[in-house]
């Protein structure tokens, strides 16, 4: 386990050091209440600074210096993604052995760059290209013809299909299928229905990172392409010829039919779901169990089924609720109004 003195993660983390011992040994970093002695921990929302005047924590990483609390603060503009640095520092990824095991199948057309770590059981097919410092883990397998860059790492059950491209330091973890067919079948005139041959291919910009289990289908004609940076959850469907904007956030179980857009910095939160041959323009956000059947705005914050303004929605919802007393008051009113006119025409 890496340990480091508070001074030095002060310095790795570029972070200003506000009281505590620069010469404390910091061996790990935990939450604001489990943490002990010798760890950090870190404040994201100043609203919540009375809690640490009761961690055991050596340092907090926060916005500003902090009164009133023995711990040392790391002051930092952005305490979250700091936190995440210093995750990072403490518990480095475990990269296997260098070498490819003596049962993994790579084909001679196959190329494999310098630095590789490749399994038992993985698969290379011919005419494969893999850049520089690839994992594989075992039973991964990449069909023919594929096209990928630097620090590729596959989990175990991953799946990319013939001719997909990929570029540098993006992760595919376990089960992730990139290139599978997309969901295409036209009926014939006996009822039956005739595969649509699915001849495109799926893309994945750069430091892209996939979640288990998720599927990136391949286009029927042209391309699916999940652009830079973008992070996908586990459990979703992204559709063919998608297109998966530069660093979007695309949360479980989201499903995207045929030909969704989804322009830089949308964020789809868990559960959610678009119709085909639609845009969701950039830094809109779609909230949980949401349905989008139509365009949304560029900056927008939907809800509900069919998605709208969250605002409306939230004020739709509590209104929801009162259905019932609403509905006997309609009625009351209509009976009031029946009398009423009974009582004008005697």
């Amino acid at each position: 386990m890496a340990s480091f003195l508070l001074q030095e993660l002060a310095r790795r983390l570029e972070c200003r050091l506000v009281g505590g011992n620069p010469q404390t040994v910091i061996t790990g970093v935990s939450t604001v209440e489990r943490a002990d002695e010798g760890e950090i921990t870190f404040l994201a929302n100043l609203k919540y600074a009375p809690k640490m005047r009761t961690t055991r924590a050596a340092a907090v990483i926060a916005a500003e210096p902090l009164t009133g609390v023995e711990a040392a603060t790391l002051v930092s503009p952005n305490p979250y993604h700091d936190f995440a640095r210093a995750l990072a520092l403490f518990h480095p990824p475990v990269k296997p052995a260098l070498g490819i095991h003596r049962l993994a199948c790579i084909a001679d057309s196959a190329v494999v760059g310098p630095g590789a770590s490749i399994g038992a059981y993985a698969v290379v097919g011919p005419n494969t290209s893999i850049g520089a410092n690839a994992v594989l883990h075992p039973h991964s397998v990449i069909y023919e013809g594929c096209t990928i860059g630097d620090d590729f790492t596959a989990h175990s059950h991953v799946s990319v299909r013939e001719f997909c491209r990929i570029g540098n330091r993006v992760t595919l973890h376990n089960g992730v299928v990139i290139g599978g067919d997309g969901f295409g079948f036209a009926k014939a005139d006996d009822g039956t229905q005739y595969k649509i041959v699915q001849s495109g291919i799926t893309v994945l910009e750069d430091d892209v990172e996939i979640q288990t289990l998720t599927s990136v289908d391949r286009a029927t004609m042209g391309e699916t392409r999940v652009r830079r940076g973008a992070k996908i959850d586990s459990l979703c469907q992204i559709g063919h010829a998608c297109v998966v904007g530069e660093n979007n956030i695309i949360c479980a179980q989201t499903g995207l039919a045929g030909s969704t857009v989804l322009e830089e910095n949308v964020i789809m939160a868990g559960q959610t779901g678009s119709s085909g041959h639609l845009t969701i323009h950039k830094n809109a956000t779609v909230w949980a169990q949401s349905g989008v059947g139509h365009d949304v705005p560029e900056g927008a914050i939907v809800s509900g089924s069919p998605a709208f303004d969250s605002r409306e929605w939230l004020r739709a919802s509590a209104a929801y609720s009162r259905l019932p007393e609403i509905l006997r008051t309609v009625r009351a009113l209509e009976r009031r109004v029946a009398e009423l006119e009974a009582e004008r025409k005697q």
